[in-house]
């Protein structure tokens, strides 16, 4: 008998159909050869110029170097425009990034509440109101004073400058270079914000300005303050699903050092300014105490070199009072310093930033080199936590291999 050929058929049909597949598939040289010629068809008929154009080239491939130097300086072009935008509103950025840096210092005074059993949302209200109340009592009881003081000083300078002559080493540098002369003729005239401010109107915009970031930073930091859950969550959930704990762990280690660094900050600077208070006064420059246990309280905050000026502008108001009231500055904060850096610093950040004595100098030259004061602030607690990042991170990546 014959065999069936319907399912040999079948199958020769089912195995020769890839084949003749691939057959109609045109080819590279097809592909080409059929774009000369869409080409050709595009290009204006040579009998009817009656010269011979030649034959048209074939388009333009994706990947062509016309193509990608195009788009990458269109790329650039953007790059730079947007970068010029971010420096046209860097204030408003550091403004930012101030009021996030106070925001994370108050949190633990919130989280102190919250843990004597107060819920999170009057915790936030109590710490506001405590923060406003401070702000009001400072410029109505401290300004006063403050200026005042500042203003005695200024008043009394040109005589501390007389004093000041009466030193050998000093005399021979004022003959050669008339210092003392001209500091004086400076002071006497009394107009120091205006020359640095550029006159009244200057000084009064300085002024607004200066009130104006003040109010700013204040309202960005309490709104911070009371969002600050929904912030971190918000910003949390950008991680992907799978490092999403890991990230809110990191993230949470990063808030409460920033956190712990801002208040400690505070403290140390609080411990030199009461400190510095009680000295002035038993020493007898009771009628500068205040203006210069804030002004040493103030510059304590700045890392490195804050207190050391400090405890020179102190010890030179001593020194131009009375030589044995300046011996007393100086050796009181010599002292004061060593049990600022190596009993008081230590307490108070051991647990909030870990940080190597040589990193934190260079995070503070670069901090303050890039945004002055508000950069040197910012500068160790953003290297304590990129410090923490490489251990928890490329540190152990480096480990597993």
């Amino acid at each position: 008998m014959t065999p069936d050929p319907a399912p040999g058929g079948s199958t020769a049909a089912g195995a020769g159909a890839p084949t003749e597949a691939r057959a109609q598939a045109p080819t590279e040289a097809q592909t080409q050869a059929q774009e000369e010629e869409e080409a050709a068809a595009l290009a204006p008929d040579a009998s009817a110029s009656g010269e011979d154009l030649g034959q048209p080239g074939p388009p333009l491939k994706k990947l062509s170097p016309f193509r990608i130097g195009f788009f990458g300086g269109l790329g650039l072009f953007v790059a730079w425009w947007l970068g010029e935008q971010m420096l046209s509103i860097s204030s408003v950025l550091i403004q930012i990034a101030v009021a996030l840096f106070l925001a994370a210092g108050l949190n633990p005074v919130v989280e102190f509440f919250e843990r004597r059993g107060m819920r999170r949302p009057y915790a936030v209200l109590t710490v506001i109101v405590g923060v406003l109340v401070a702000l009001v009592l400072f410029l109505v009881a401290f300004v006063p004073v403050i200026t005042d003081q500042v203003a005695l000083i200024s008043a009394n300078a040109p005589e501390w400058l007389d004093s000041l002559q009466r030193n050998g080493e000093v005399q021979r540098l004022d003959e050669q270079f008339q210092l003392i002369d001209k500091v004086k003729d400076y002071v006497a005239k009394g107009d120091f914000a205006g020359n640095v401010f550029g006159g009244v109107l200057g000084l009064g915009l300085a002024v607004l300005g200066a009130l104006a970031n003040t109010f700013v930073v204040t309202v960005l930091t309490l709104y911070f303050l009371s969002s600050l859950h929904k912030t971190k969550r918000a910003i949390y959930r950008l991680a992907p699903e799978s490092r999403r704990e890991r990230v809110t762990r990191l993230g949470d280690r990063i808030i409460q050092g920033v956190g712990g660094y801002v208040s400690g900050a505070f403290v140390v600077a609080a411990c030199a300014g009461i400190t510095s208070l009680i000295f002035l006064f038993a020493v007898g420059l009771g009628e500068y105490a205040v203006a210069l246990a804030f002004v040493v309280a103030l510059l304590d905050v700045i890392p490195m070199i804050g207190a050391t000026i400090g405890a020179v502008i102190v010890t030179a108001i001593g020194f131009a009072t009375d030589p044995k009231v300046g011996l007393a500055c100086l050796v009181f904060y010599l002292i004061y310093q060593q049990v600022e850096n190596y009993v008081i610093y230590p307490r108070v950040m051991s647990k909030s930033v870990d940080v190597p004595g040589s990193v934190t100098v260079i995070a503070a030259l670069i901090g303050a080199a890039l945004l002055g004061v508000v950069g040197a602030l910012l500068a160790i607690p953003t290297a304590a936590a990129l410090l923490m990042l490489m251990r928890e991170v490329f540190i152990r990546k480096q480990d597993a291999r």
